[in-house]
């Protein structure tokens, strides 16, 4: 069986789940067994890496300190023998759902010190959510049992290089998202989108030995991935590369953790944050030791895609660091005040990525003011209309809109992207064929003749007024 087969059977078996589960949460059951899985695998290779041998690994329990705190300092946690997902299969008839509430609960309690930020409350949303899988403790286990046995099928050998694990999780990802109308915005970025962002970002990077990423508004953190991946590419370490998230939604929160560590990217480089963006501002400094420990965050790459015009609160945001020399965003549409907050983060020489409705390209009011602001500061790099339908849960037609602290240049280049793209159910999806030449355009900023349409890209008259103006 491939890995598309694999991934399309187990999202059968997900799917079966559906009459008892709302769409938008059955994900966050069989994405956190999934997790369980890859965590008790990685404690199993740790300990036969360091001579464990399958007796020794059987007579593992938490009362043994010395060899639990060995474990915990180079992993981060420990799982008791008889919480490892391989138990719950090798117990068969036996397995309970008890038993998912035991070892989740022993998680929680055996995380180590220094991993706390990263694994600390991860599996909340799946413990809370296990009386939901059936009416009783029988139908519990029975559709628990059913879940654990068809992960169980995913490999996680050192061969599979995790490739297959990745695959299948986006792959799942994105089958909730197109299952999830609306909803499907709060955790997933389409792959193709998240690969354009990405090669832009890791263009203007180029080799770096070292770089910062960053993601407010993480949702599942395919976006951070895609960029780490992006960029490892053309980096001598990938472990050069740190990921700062920040997401609202507990649940949403947990799987950006989730996926960043299956990811393999090591814990020491995830910094997270479950905060509202807009409220709670990266914090410069621990609370604890406030003097010693000041640090404003500023990253190479802040890449994001966040709610489209979202409520929020302006008030007293007009002396905001963030917003003082732009503009406060208006009340009922807090697009500007996601990219101001996202430009606010970046370093002089680093760059921004984010996805936004077409919209904030000629709304008027404080809009127009933030936005004349953002050209006359020459901040703005690059325009990318994208083809409607794109993003699951909304038809809206988007745009890519790349920024910079400083630019080499004082133009903005208008890419009109509107019409690539192949049909693939009720959504649009850019092709590979179609990123490369947006990505090809930006790298060399050159003009193409658009035969298509011979009317005047509004998006190009929008953006230059201010400067025709100011001539």
């Amino acid at each position: 069986m491939n890995k598309q087969e694999l991934a399309n059977k187990i999202w059968k078996t997900a799917n079966d789940m559906r009459s008892t589960i709302e769409a938008n949460e059955y994900k966050d059951f069989i994405l956190g067994f999934i997790f369980y899985k890859y965590l008790s695998h990685q404690e199993v290779k740790f300990l036969r890496d360091n001579d464990f041998s399958d007796d020794d690994i059987k007579g593992l329990t938490e009362e043994d300190t010395e060899t639990v705190e060995f474990i915990q300092k180079n992993i981060g946690y420990f799982i008791d023998y008889n919480n490892l997902f391989s138990t719950w299969i090798a117990k068969k008839k036996d397995f309970d759902i008890s038993n998912v509430r035991d070892a989740l609960n022993a998680f929680d309690r055996l995380i180590f010190k220094s991993h706390k930020k990263v694994f600390n409350n991860i599996f909340r949303t799946l413990q809370e959510g296990l009386s939901k899988l059936g009416k009783d403790a029988k139908s519990q286990t029975s559709t628990a049992s059913s879940l654990i046995q068809t992960i169980n099928e995913i490999p996680m050998d050192e061969k599979q290089d995790y490739d297959v694990l990745g695959f299948i999780y986006e792959y799942l990802i994105e089958k909730f998202a197109s299952n999830a109308g609306k909803k499907a915005g709060e955790f997933y970025t389409p792959h193709e989108v998240s690969l354009l962002m990405s090669e832009i970002i890791a263009d203007y990077l180029g080799d770096r030995e070292g770089i910062k990423i960053y993601d407010p508004t993480s949702g599942s953190g395919s976006l951070l991935i895609n960029i780490g991946h992006s960029v490892a590419k053309r980096m001598n370490n990938s472990d050069n590369i740190k990921y700062y998230a920040q997401e609202l939604k507990e649940n949403t929160y947990n799987l950006t953790r989730m996926n960043l560590v299956m990811r393999g990217i090591k814990p020491d480089n995830i910094v997270t944050r479950n905060a509202d963006t807009l409220e709670e501002d990266w914090p410069y400094f621990d609370d604890t030791n406030p003097e010693a420990t000041y640090d404003p965050l500023y990253v190479d790459a802040v890449v994001s895609n966040p709610p489209y015009s979202q409520n929020w609160n302006p008030t007293d945001k007009a002396n905001d660091a963030r917003y003082n020399r732009y503009g406060v965003a208006p009340k009922g549409k807090a697009d500007y005040a996601f990219l101001l907050h996202d430009l606010f983060h970046v370093k002089p020489d680093g760059i921004m990525s984010i996805v936004l409705p077409h919209g904030v390209l000629f709304r008027g009011g404080e809009e127009g003011e933030i936005r004349k602001n953002l050209v006359e500061y020459n901040n703005i790099d690059t325009i990318i209309g994208l083809p409607a339908n794109i993003f699951y849960g909304t038809g809206i037609p988007t745009i890519v809109m790349v920024l910079k602290q400083k630019k080499d240049n004082d133009d903005v280049l208008i890419i009109d992207a509107s019409k690539g793209f192949m049909k693939e159910g009720k959504n649009n999806k850019l092709r590979a064929c179609d990123i490369k030449k947006i990505v090809d355009t930006v790298r060399e900023r050159k003009t193409i003749l658009i035969t298509h349409n011979q009317q005047v890209n509004p998006i190009n008259e929008i953006i230059f007024i201010h400067k025709y103006q100011e001539n």
